[in-house]
């Protein structure tokens, strides 16, 4: 079997969530961000891009 090497990405809270929809707030908290300046490490695929491109506004993104 061949293995398939998955990139990466770090993102990180840059902006507050108050004064957000709720549906971005949950969002935010579903990518595992909870404070700003909070950085986690998230696998580059369609479901985390999609939850990227909804709240691109508050967060920061870099590939590891």
């Amino acid at each position: 079997m061949a293995t398939k090497k998955t990139s990466v990405l770090n993102i990180k809270l840059v902006k507050s969530t108050i004064g957000c929809k709720k549906d971005q707030i949950a969002t935010v908290e579903s990518l595992g961000l909870h404070k700003v300046g909070e950085t986690v490490q998230q696998p580059k695929n369609d479901a985390t891009m999609g939850k990227i491109n909804k709240v691109i506004h508050l967060v920061e993104v870099t590939e590891a």
